[in-house]
């Protein structure tokens, strides 16, 4: 109906048959449906400034309703041009000549059930135009949230205990919580352990020349290059500290789908935690006993 008349009315009215119009709106209803999608695609992507891939760019239209297939939306951003941005390798180093205690890897074994239990930490390096900068991150493994950073010109101690001291101040830690990093000398030093010790903090080192068993800050750090500093040029430090405050706390936080917590956020996935979860213990294996213990020898 429109108003008072009928399809049948007004189809007499203009002088055609019913059957026309219907074939007439069948046939520019998916031409309208496909613009629509085409738009709302194109919304998501400079919302998140191309660093959505097919996959979350699917997912974030499925979470609002719509019927899409991957596929669709993959023929739809490649004549758009509107794939993500990817520009370069990952690359990471570490110092790990030193002479400080090394620790056992505790995270390997740790089977999470909630937050503030399994934090990791990694230094990354960024270049600009006339310096190279070093950005230390904390996050907390469960939820893949970014707890604490830091941004520096100096690799030495106090660029990764800023990034703990933040990453203190807004989590409150309890007792027992376990902390993961590289056997680099930065985290290994007194400085740093001392703090760790005075708030009940376990140390957790990954192995030598085992990179991936900081897997989880080692992907966070490809994100962050391949999402932000590749896709960007920075003018200075100051500049650079403004894009990565809005990447990691109003992006990365608060809106990035991750895959690993079901395509929601950090942010979002901690919200639908059961209150009281991060006090529940972790579950830690040891497998292997010959690896940590050794017998008494007479």
């Amino acid at each position: 109906m429109q108003g008072n008349l009928s399809v049948e009315r007004m189809c007499q009215l203009a002088q055609v048959s019913r059957a026309g119009f219907y074939r007439f709106l069948k046939e520019r209803a998916p031409k309208q449906e496909e613009i629509q999608l085409k738009s709302r695609i194109q919304e998501i992507v400079l919302q998140h400034r191309r660093r959505y891939g097919i996959r979350r760019v699917a997912r974030q239209l499925r979470a609002e309703g719509q019927v899409v297939n991957h596929k669709r939306v993959a023929r739809i951003m490649r004549e758009d041009d509107l794939l993500a941005i990817r520009r370069r390798k990952f690359v990471v180093t570490t110092n790990s000549r030193h002479e400080h205690q090394v620790y056992f890897n505790l995270a390997q074994r740790m089977e999470l059930t909630g937050i503030n239990q399994l934090w990791v930490a990694d230094i990354t390096y960024i270049r600009l135009r006339e310096e190279f900068v070093y950005l230390a991150v904390v996050m907390d493994a469960f939820s893949r949230r970014v707890i604490g950073w830091a941004l520096d010109r100096t690799l030495q101690t106090r660029l990764p205990l800023a990034a703990l001291q933040m990453a203190i101040t807004n989590r409150q830690p309890p007792p027992g919580l376990v902390h993961h990093s590289d056997r680099g000398g930065q985290y290994a030093c007194p400085e740093y352990m001392g703090v760790l010790l005075a708030h009940g903090i376990v140390p957790s080192m990954s192995r030598a020349g085992r990179p991936y068993d900081n897997a989880a800050c080692e992907s966070f750090m490809k994100t962050l290059k391949q999402e932000e500093i590749y896709a960007n040029e920075y003018r200075d430090m100051d500049q650079l500290r403004e894009q990565l405050e809005d990447f990691l706390e109003r992006y990365y936080n608060r809106l990035r789908m991750h895959s690993a917590l079901n395509y929601r956020s950090p942010e979002a996935f901690e919200a639908e935690l059961q209150p009281g979860t991060e006090s529940r213990a972790a579950k830690i294996e040891f497998t292997q006993a010959s690896e940590i213990y050794r017998p008494d020898v007479a």
